[in-house]
């Protein structure tokens, strides 16, 4: 049976120590139900532009955000269709969580049938391999490593879904499983085209599976497409089977996006304390709510002159109302009594 082969360092301990540090605060943190909507969405379209422009899609974040939205985007047909497809790869990913099912080879060719579909011959999609294929680094076109012949593929994913079927639920941290998934889906290479992607969305699935899906916040195809060249250094260094270098790498990735998302949601609770405050009650906001605190951190006050250009379909007395609510939670304060009156965080 597949066995990996790595040493816990203190590098991947302290990465291991940042993420669930991450983890903990951004999962308790005060007003994250308010932007759970807009985080997620934002993870969606950086990790469909991202996870496809690595692969050499052309379209840039702005254009893929369109596609997803269904606007009508000027491109080439095969980055428009890889957009798509790998949307809804994300969407069967989510309903494989919400099913509660296991990584199993149906799940694995599935998704690959979902990233491929439209691009390859339906032949192929969803299907293993019959031929021998070399994997290129996409930036350089220099051939990083070899998979193993086609003939072995279907035995090598029995293997290692066998293997991922026999871990109990504290064997090994979901993270590191996370990333012994991606590291093998793409060494076996097990498809003809679209392995990377594959990879990624197995080992994104495998941590909504173990409960470390961090609201859907994260995404770590920036991380890779920022630095291909490391990534597929990453991912080279374990040619000779020890993954310690690629887990402390992709440990890195998530100990590094987590950090963000968390510093992002601190600067947005205003008070980290304010959940306590409020007696243990998170807070929800409406889309202008949102939009009024933003103004206000950026500006330093809101005042009523700037409503019609905030919300230029929207009444004064609404976007009071608005604010009222704000005061009434905390969140806010006035200073001043006339129009000229300012509204500021509450220290």
């Amino acid at each position: 049976m597949y066995i990996p082969k790595y040493t816990i360092n203190n590098k991947i301990l302290k990465n291991i120590g940042v993420i669930e540090a991450g983890r903990e605060i951004i999962t308790n943190a005060p007003l994250v139900p308010a932007w759970e909507k807009k985080f997620r969405e934002e993870a969606i379209v950086r990790t469909v532009h991202h996870g496809t422009h690595i692969e050499g899609n052309e379209l840039n974040r702005t254009e893929a955000e369109k596609v997803i939205k269904g606007e009508d985007v000027v491109g080439r047909a095969r980055d428009i269709q890889e957009i798509l497809n790998y949307r809804n790869v994300l969407k069967f990913l989510e309903s494989i969580e919400e099913s509660d099912k296991k990584i199993t080879e149906e799940v694995i060719k599935k998704i690959h049938l979902l990233t491929t579909d439209n691009i390859l011959d339906p032949q192929k999609t969803g299907k293993y391999r019959n031929t021998q294929v070399v994997v290129k680094n996409s930036i350089t076109g220099e051939i990083t490593f070899r998979p193993p012949p086609a003939v072995e593929v279907p035995y090598q994913i029995e293997d290692f879904v066998s293997w991922l079927s026999s871990l109990g639920k504290d064997d090994i941290h979901p993270v590191l499983k996370a990333g012994i998934i991606h590291h093998e889906v793409v060494r076996i290479h097990p498809f003809v085209d679209g392995n990377g992607r594959v990879a990624r969305s197995i080992a994104t699935l495998s941590l909504f599976l173990d409960n470390y899906d961090i609201k859907k916040f994260f995404y770590l195809e920036e991380y890779y497409d920022r630095d291909a060249e490391r990534y597929y250094d990453a991912l080279k260094s374990a040619e000779s089977g020890d993954l310690t270098d690629w887990l402390a790498y992709f440990t890195e990735g998530l100990a590094i996006e987590l950090s963000r998302i968390k510093e992002k949601i601190q600067k947005l609770s205003i008070d980290i304390h304010l959940k306590e405050k409020l007696g243990g009650k998170q807070v929800f906001l409406n889309d202008r709510q949102i939009q009024v605190i933003e103004y206000i951190q950026k500006m330093g006050y809101i005042q009523n002159s700037v409503f019609q250009d905030l919300f230029p379909k929207i009444s004064e007395d609404t976007v009071l109302r608005d604010l009222h609510d704000l005061m009434k939670k905390g969140i806010i304060k006035k200073e001043g009594k006339t129009k000229a009156a300012r509204y500021i965080l509450r220290a």
